[in-house]
């Protein structure tokens, strides 16, 4: 009842008032969306029109924010790339010799010195080996390649020699080319980082080369990175080579006809200590004189003949009995010279035993060589001629040592 009076009574009240109507319905409608009904518009006059061209000018705004985004806008960032100062990588390859002097032949007849077994070099001798350079940052950033002597390993060290760029490509598995863990194959050589050198060292003067060195070469690039090759080596150059020699030869009170036997002698190398050097052995004489004037003569003339003389040697496990033409007693004969050359090989060696080394057709045998501070035994045996008269004191055995 009392709501439905109430409707009554509102239906009269709209009744008296139709705008109240319609204010109704918009006020109905704004609830649901933001917006006036037209008739609500056009009671509110020129209100009408200013929401039209708000919307009008909304429009011109879309397309003005439309324009502009066609016409493409950015922006970027910085970038920093820092590349690497590349140390350069050297590596020895296997194309390493000693090579001999110009002035004397040596037993073997080579220009390599394949019977040099240890690190010594003398005046006019070369070392001589390939090595392969790499620069990631490109070859052309090389300032020098060259060889070095010093008396610590690593870089450095005195420069003695520049090396020579050569013409070879390709990486050989023998260089052992490798970045860390990462091996170099031939297909990998690329001539825009990566360059073969010739390096030669040349001993000089024993002046301005004496002593033991480092030996190695060496890579510096432009910006003073530098590297050297693992492979140092240590020699000793121009060694002193000596001989040395104990006891005296003499035969007393001997009897023509019979032999005498000498105090026995030691013979020894005595060159610098740490130097290596290994000497080959030789023995030569002359004929003996009486320095006085005692009508000498033994058996024809005033001379005693350098043939009457014999020796017994020993070293280590070997012994002159080993060597040929060696008597009952194990002696053997002595060649005469007092010099030395090359016509001494293979007749003149102290102990003509064993092959020790057999190198294009130069032999070295194992009981005839001295390591140094070693020394070999030599016992000396006199066959005096009958008849024989005089003091023979004048001649000389020499002893002689060639650096292997």
């Amino acid at each position: 009842m009392t709501k439905i009076g109430s409707q009554r009574i509102r239906n009269k009240v709209l009744k008296k008032d139709p705008t109240l109507q319609i204010r109704k319905v918009g006020f109905a409608q704004s609830q649901h969306q933001p917006m006036l009904g037209k008739k609500e518009m056009i009671k509110q006059g020129g209100q009408y029109k200013m929401k039209k061209l708000i919307a009008v000018l909304a429009v011109v705004l879309m397309v003005a924010v439309s324009f502009a985004t066609a016409n493409s806008v950015g922006t970027g960032i910085g970038v920093e790339i820092e590349t690497e100062d590349f140390v350069p990588e050297i590596w020895m390859c296997d194309s390493r010799v000693v090579l001999d002097d110009n002035v004397e032949e040596g037993k073997v007849d080579d220009t390599e010195l394949f019977e040099r077994t240890q690190n010594y070099a003398f005046e006019g001798e070369q070392i001589a080996y390939d090595v392969l350079v790499m620069d990631k940052n490109g070859i052309n950033k090389i300032e020098d390649v060259y060889m070095t002597i010093g008396s610590s390993q690593g870089v450095g060290n005195d420069i003695e020699v520049n090396c020579v760029p050569s013409t070879e490509t390709g990486i050989d598995p023998s260089c052992n080319a490798r970045i860390g863990e990462e091996v170099l194959g031939a297909e990998d050589f690329n001539p825009l980082v990566m360059k073969y050198y010739t390096c030669t060292l040349t001993v000089e003067t024993q002046e301005s080369m004496y002593g033991e060195y480092w030996v190695t070469a060496e890579v510096t690039d432009l910006d003073g990175l530098q590297n050297t090759v693992d492979e140092n080596e240590y020699w000793f150059f121009n060694p002193t080579i000596a001989l040395s020699v104990e006891g005296d030869l003499g035969f007393a009170n001997v009897r023509p006809g019979t032999a005498a036997y000498s105090p026995t002698l030691l013979v020894g190398n005595d060159a610098d200590a740490g130097s290596g050097v290994m000497l080959d052995m030789f023995i030569t004489g002359t004929d003996f004189y009486d320095s006085s004037s005692s009508g000498a003569m033994c058996p024809t003339t005033n001379q005693l003949s350098l043939d009457s003389f014999d020796y017994y040697a020993v070293n280590g496990a070997y012994s002159t009995a080993d060597s040929w033409g060696h008597d009952a007693e194990g002696y053997v004969d002595i060649e005469y010279g007092n010099s030395f050359s090359t016509t001494l090989y293979n007749d003149a060696e102290i102990i003509r035993g064993p092959v020790h080394l057999d190198v294009d057709d130069g032999n070295y045998f194992a009981g005839n060589i001295l390591a140094p501070g070693a020394e070999m035994s030599l016992t000396f045996r006199l066959m005096l001629p009958e008849p024989c008269n005089g003091d023979f004191d004048t001649g000389s055995i020499y002893f002689w040592g060639e650096a292997i």
